[in-house]
């Protein structure tokens, strides 16, 4: 078997590279990693970071000298010129989890966010239809938009979302792409939807992640403020927000990828409530002067505090909407038939993650 897998450095990335190495490494041949190189660090020492971190999983560290004969670095620059790697084999799965995630609603910013999300998807897999069995793309649970009620894992009748941000547009519009080009060339696609990604829950170190976003931005934050501002907080009682561990997430795929599943969303059964969630973030960095309300707060309506200005002009940009989303149910059905998600308490569970991240300094690894 051979896999190409994209973003193998990044967060999800990595750990879906130990998952396929841990469930299917007896049937691996090759597994070809394109990954751009550092200033000072080059594409296979990253690599080689990557797979001999203190959080790569026991089997990858028991199995090393193995795990490397498996992978081949690709430096990033070639990945559009397969023929300078491949030779004559033949790509049993082509898994595209890299992605551009940027949340700005800038109008400014849509281009580049299309350019990096879609038009990419689109070279890539006009790149590769000739070479690869099956093409498997990472997209995100929100690329439905903020529609609320109950999501089923078939997006394809979700003409016009309502997206919070261009980056659940690009996502939403890779997927229409995919599934269209996919059946022109007779070529399975298959889409997975991860959520808010957050800590790993199995094995050691319990809530490690490479790259601290969303959730964890909101936290540091307040973590690195020395205000002691008042702030009002816009989010609403109903609202929620959907988190699933990393590790979680990674095996899933790992698992899923050999079935004939279209379209999976890789969800918690349950949102965690927004309300419930910043308390004990704001509890956990050490900030209490803070109110909710569910009013929108902007330049027209005043601000209360330096700290509300500040908030609500810089990541408060970013996390309003998904502060003030209509909540959601989610229908795993089928996920739980893959695999269990491991039962835990929401909120005591992002707590966690934060207090971990916080332990950290909310330094992203560098790999």
């Amino acid at each position: 078997m051979n896999i190409l897998l994209t973003g193998a450095t990044g967060t999800l990335g990595s750990r879906v590279l130990f998952s396929l190495l841990e469930l299917r490494f007896q049937s691996i041949d090759n597994i070809y990693l394109p990954v751009r190189k550092k200033t000072s660090v080059g594409p296979e020492q990253r690599i080689i970071n990557v797979v001999s971190s203190e959080f790569a999983t026991d089997f990858v560290k028991k199995n090393l000298p193995e795990v490397l004969k498996k992978i081949v670095t690709v430096d990033a620059e070639e990945l559009l010129n397969p023929a300078s790697f491949l030779g004559n084999n033949k790509l049993d799965y082509f898994i595209h989890s890299a992605g551009y995630v940027n949340l700005s609603t800038d109008p400014a910013a849509k281009e580049e966010i299309f350019n990096q999300n879609l038009q990419f998807t689109k070279d890539i897999f006009n790149t590769y239809c000739s070479h690869i069995v099956k093409f498997v793309y990472i997209s995100t649970a929100f690329a439905a938009g903020n529609i609320g009620g109950l999501l089923h894992n078939d997006y394809t009748n979700i003409k016009n979302g309502n997206y919070r941000n261009h980056y659940e547009a690009s996502k939403h519009a890779s997927e229409k792409f995919l599934l269209k080009a996919g059946k022109a060339k007779n070529i399975p696609i298959q889409i997975l939807r991860p959520s808010v990604l957050g800590g790993n829950i199995y094995g050691s170190p319990n809530y490690f992640i490479s790259k601290y976003m969303v959730f964890y931005l909101f936290a540091k934050f307040f973590h690195n403020s020395s205000s002691k501002d008042a702030i009002r907080i816009t989010t609403k009682t109903d609202t929620g927000l959907n988190i699933i561990p990393t590790d979680y997430a990674a095996q899933v795929i790992a698992m899923v990828i050999s079935t004939e599943i279209q379209q999976l969303n890789i969800v918690n059964s349950k949102e965690t409530n927004m309300k419930k969630g910043i308390a004990k973030i704001l509890k956990v960095v050490g900030f209490s002067n803070f109110s909710f309300t569910e009013d929108q707060i902007n330049t027209s309506t005043g601000f209360a505090s330096n700290l509300e200005e500040f908030y609500y002009e810089t990541i408060g940009l970013h996390l309003h909407p998904y502060m003030t989303s209509k909540p959601n149910e989610w229908d795993t059905s089928l996920l739980e038939s893959i695999l269990p998600i491991p039962n835990y308490n929401l909120v005591d569970y992002l707590s966690e993650t934060v207090a971990f991240a916080k332990a950290k300094n909310f330094r992203n690894q560098k790999w």
